[in-house]
């Protein structure tokens, strides 16, 4: 059709009226072919509705025909008008060639809706039909890793990779969501080898870091480490990578390289939380607790509301009999209308350092209600009882602790005086 040809060029040389009026004129002659290639052209020009009364025309005398009802639903989808699109395709006749296409259709777009099990029953009909078509593998698979059901995903991606199938699926890598999938059933070893086929492929930094953290679970630090290295040479800005690394080097005992990981981490990353919290630990292990008191406080800084790290910092301060500050952290925290059952018992520590015994014994009280089972507590609280004079609730402590432990000699002879008193 040469004067299609001349109109495509009018428009894709800024002539676009002239185009589209010689494009009107067309359609008034042309043939039931021309108008799909019209119509084909309005769509690729984004003139959609253009496109619609063409193929709603062509529908006229052509009604049912699963190609041009396949076509004006893929026209509605651009056009965020699913359910349109939805019942076009559910009117394609099931001896139709392109039924199997409209269901994989049908199927994406349900599942944008999130109807799932809709979707997934019209996946599975396209299955039963063409049980073996690589396209709809392809599609259960990443149906199934999409709703993290990894070992089904697993099923089908395995089955494509050994039918060798040659397939461009958008320029997907099929090694590579195996190797997801199968980090997704906890298989971090089985998915290496498929993580360094997909690299060998393209070289992806996602992938890289998929890579490096399979490894890391997998316990093969030192890989683990070669690799976030390698994606930080390559992109430094990738802030997922630099806690891992630094974990990665704790494992193998080198905690100044796992310190100089986090800290290049917070360079890019400064209002990271967890790298400051991280770097307060590795500090502590290290024996350094002023950095660690300042990177626990900076994490805190980012997020009033950063419980690890608020109990972190009053586990600190009870080591260094800083009981008041230990008050401080915990009140300031409240504040912020933050709770935490840790948290009365450890304004309950520092009340009784402080010699606050009022406020010691409602802070116990209150944490008693959560840790009644824990039997650490239960020999805190109990003692400190006793040294109040109050016998009796110590005495009901002391006999939850031998319930716990009832070969407990020490709680049997401190009852036994208890009662003889």
């Amino acid at each position: 059709m040469r004067e299609l040809e001349k109109a495509i060029q009018y428009v894709e040389n800024d002539r676009v009226e002239e185009g589209l009026a010689l494009i009107k004129e067309l359609q008034k002659t042309a043939s039931a072919e021309d108008k799909l290639l019209l119509a084909e052209q309005f769509y690729t020009w984004g003139l959609l509705e253009d496109a619609i009364a063409l193929v709603d025309e062509l529908l006229e005398y052509y009604p049912g025909e699963g190609e041009l009802l396949l076509f004006k639903a893929e026209v509605y989808v651009d056009l965020e008008e699913e359910e349109k699109a939805i019942a076009i395709l559910d009117t394609i006749e099931s001896d139709d060639p392109i039924y199997v296409r409209g269901l994989l259709l049908t199927a994406d777009l349900y599942q944008m809706q999130g109807l799932s099990e809709v979707a997934e029953a019209k996946l599975l009909e396209a299955k039963r039909l063409l049980p073996k078509e690589e396209v709809i593998d392809f599609g259960l698979g990443e149906f199934y890793l999409s709703q993290a059901e990894y070992r089904k995903a697993v099923t089908y991606y395995e089955r494509l990779i050994e039918q060798k199938s040659t397939l461009d699926f958008n320029g997907i890598d099929l090694n590579q969501r195996l190797a997801e999938s199968l980090c997704g059933t906890g298989e971090y070893e089985q998915a290496i080898p498929y993580f360094e086929k997909a690299l060998d492929n393209k070289l992806e930094i996602n992938t890289l870091f998929e890579y490096a953290l399979a490894a890391y679970h997998a316990e093969h630090y030192q890989t683990a480490i070669e690799k976030f290295i390698e994606l930080q040479a390559l992109d430094p800005q990738y802030h997922s990578l630099y806690l891992f690394l630094a974990r990665a080097y704790e494992h193998e005992s080198m905690l100044p390289e796992a310190l100089e990981a986090v800290n290049d981490g917070i360079k890019q990353d400064e209002f990271n939380k967890e790298l400051f919290f991280y770097k307060g630990k590795l500090a502590l292990k290290m024996g350094d607790e002023e950095t660690a008191e300042h990177a626990l406080r900076e994490g805190i800084a980012i997020d009033p509301g950063y419980i690890e790290a608020i109990l972190t910092v009053s586990t600190l301060y009870m080591s260094q009999e800083r009981y008041e500050d230990v008050i401080e952290n915990i009140q300031t925290a409240v504040s912020y209308n933050e709770h935490d059952p840790h948290f009365d018992w450890d304004l309950a520590r520092a009340s009784k350092e402080l010699e606050l015994y009022e406020d010691a014994i409602k802070h116990y009280e209150a944490a008693y209600n959560v840790f009644k089972e824990d039997y650490a507590f239960l020999e805190e609280y109990g003692y400190f009882l006793l040294e109040e004079g109050q016998r009796e609730q110590a005495k009901a402590i002391f006999t939850a602790m031998l319930e716990q432990n009832p070969t407990s000699v020490e709680i049997q002879d401190l009852l036994a005086q208890l009662q003889e008193s």
